[in-house]
């Protein structure tokens, strides 16, 4: 009979672990902002949006001039060192204006978008999930205010509610939430019958808890590019309704709202058109960046 070590000896200390390779564990949002900052141009747009976001908070507080005061006799001057921008057909600062709109055009696009995300994920999550009648009912609802166009309801709001911040996200956000309510719709049918979904019922979880916990985190790769695409649009929304004069009334001002005083001396003045039609580009250039680089980001493998 052979003994123990005739044939086999134990491996030294130093021996036992040689074939392990040390992985760090990745949480879900450090894994997706690896894969984030790989892409240049989401990169670079992030960084831009940042900056503009940074200096419409911050600018207008340190703006020696308020983007309401007028003086009329420097009316329509160029760029100087006193006003780096020049002055407006009012002699206002036409560098804090542009800061001051695109602080109003930012905040009218988030918010909005935020509410609209909210009341989109849960009508079509409850939607979705529930099924049946209720489904049928609910999203029967959604093709009748997705038919009616939504310049159609944004007026109506503003010649009930006048022509003010909270008009114009009231008006955007009446029908802008109907699309993503489908798009959630769409991915809990396609969740919910999947096995974690069904073994998570089956070990007792509530329906809510299911929805809210299991299937909603799986959905939140589509919600989030979707949330993306949706603050520019906004942001157009308002810039429109302003550049045809329903927009937000004077003294406020947003980027449409500059657009559309500049309209009147574009063939004089160009450069007061130039500036805020500029930050409008910029901001929805850098929002698409950041839309594709998290599309890729959080479904790598239908990224191109």
């Amino acid at each position: 009979m052979l003994e123990p070590n005739e044939y086999f000896e134990p491996l030294g200390a130093s021996e036992k672990r040689d074939d392990y390779i040390p992985i760090a564990s990745k949480s879900f949002a450090r894994d997706v902002w690896e894969r984030f900052c790989t892409n240049k141009r989401a990169l670079a747009g992030l960084i831009l949006l940042a900056v503009i976001v940074a200096v419409a908070m911050i600018g207008p507080l340190v703006s020696p001039y308020p983007y309401d005061g007028m003086d009329v006799s420097i009316a329509n001057q160029g760029p100087s060192s006193a006003h780096w921008l020049g002055t407006d057909q009012m002699g206002r600062d036409e560098l804090t204006r542009v800061l001051y709109g695109a602080r109003i055009s930012l905040t009218i696009g988030f918010v909005s978008t935020a509410i609209n995300l909210l009341i989109g994920v849960l009508y079509g999550g409850i939607s979705g999930y529930i099924g049946g009648k209720l489904d049928m009912v609910m999203m029967r609802i959604v093709d009748v205010i997705f038919s009616i166009p939504a310049m159609i309801y944004i007026i109506l709001i503003m010649l009930i509610f006048g022509s003010n911040v909270y008009s114009v996200m009231i008006g955007i956000c009446i029908n802008g939430w109907v699309n993503t309510a489908r798009l959630v719709r769409g991915q809990i049918v396609a969740l919910k019958e999947r096995e974690f979904a069904v073994a998570a019922f089956t070990l007792g979880a509530s329906r809510m808890k299911i929805l809210f916990k299991h299937l909603m985190i799986n959905t939140l790769g589509p919600i989030i590019v979707n949330a993306t695409l949706m603050v520019p649009q906004a942001i157009f929304n308002e810039a429109f309704l302003s550049f045809i004069g329903i927009g937000i009334s004077a003294p406020q001002a947003s980027l449409g709202t500059l657009a559309q005083d500049a309209k009147m001396l574009l063939s004089r003045y160009p450069m007061q058109m130039v500036y805020p039609v500029t930050v409008i580009c910029l901001v929805i250039f850098a929002l698409n960046f950041i839309g594709e680089g998290l599309e890729e980001a959080l479904n790598p493998k239908g990224a191109r």
